[in-house]
């Protein structure tokens, strides 16, 4: 597998998988729905966070941007945004953040998207880089399993969630690719027959970026469908 893509160890607004005039669009757009019961943390160290804050702002949901272990204090889930994994490791580490998410992870719903899956993944496949994963989730994964971003795409998607089937518009960019998945992992979608939307318990993880369109869909079933566990 080929070197990934940059390595520049700064804190980042958005990553070059963010689109401007679809973040500025949702950031225009409102809804109805009341979300007044969550409070969620959006990782950002790095990556397109930015994008899943403004989809967290068009559903009215209460939410900061989480740089150290202090804005974790008040908040019931979390976000790991697409991004560069080499960098976000780094700075998982350098901002003394690793030891508590793993702490979070284990009790409080999770989503992690593209970059967000890998960071959650028991392990990683010839993981050249040196990223270190949380190791929250079972499932193994291949960076860039769907090619590099020259490669990416868009895809309609069925998955099954709370509500049955519905469609998905999944944008892959430089999106992990799932290897292996255990047995308390269910598979919510599939591309090319690899997983590409799982969950285990408070954790959700997507290989490919919902936060890039306007539909809210996967979003809304992590904030309806998961809360916090007692179960270590």
């Amino acid at each position: 597998m080929s070197k990934p893509q940059g390595n520049t160890i700064s804190l980042v607004s958005t990553s070059s998988c963010c689109r401007p005039q679809k973040l500025a669009r949702l950031r225009q757009m409102t809804t109805v729905t009341d979300y007044t019961d969550r409070f969620v943390g959006v990782l950002a160290l790095q990556g397109d966070y930015e994008a899943h804050q403004a989809q967290l702002n068009r559903l009215n949901v209460r939410n900061v941007l989480v740089r150290q272990p202090v804005d974790m204090q008040s908040i019931d889930s979390l976000i790991i945004p697409g991004g560069e994994t080499t960098t976000m490791s780094i700075l998982l580490d350098r901002f003394d953040m690793r030891t508590p998410l793993e702490a979070f992870g284990r009790t409080h719903p999770v989503y992690g998207t593209c970059a967000g899956m890998i960071m959650l993944s028991k392990n990683i496949e010839d993981n050249i880089s040196g990223v270190k994963p949380l190791g929250l989730m079972d499932i193994d994964v291949v960076r860039m399993g769907y090619g590099r971003q020259v490669h990416s795409f868009e895809n309609g998607l069925k998955a099954t969630l709370d509500k049955g089937e519905v469609s998905l518009t999944a944008t892959f960019i430089r999106a992990p690719r799932i290897t292996r998945a255990g047995d308390g992992v269910t598979v919510l979608a599939t591309y090319d027959n690899h997983p590409v939307l799982v969950r285990q318990g408070n954790l959700l993880a997507g290989s490919f970026h919902t936060e890039l369109e306007d539909d809210t869909t996967v979003l809304e079933y992590f904030l309806n469908d998961f809360r916090v566990t007692t179960t270590n």
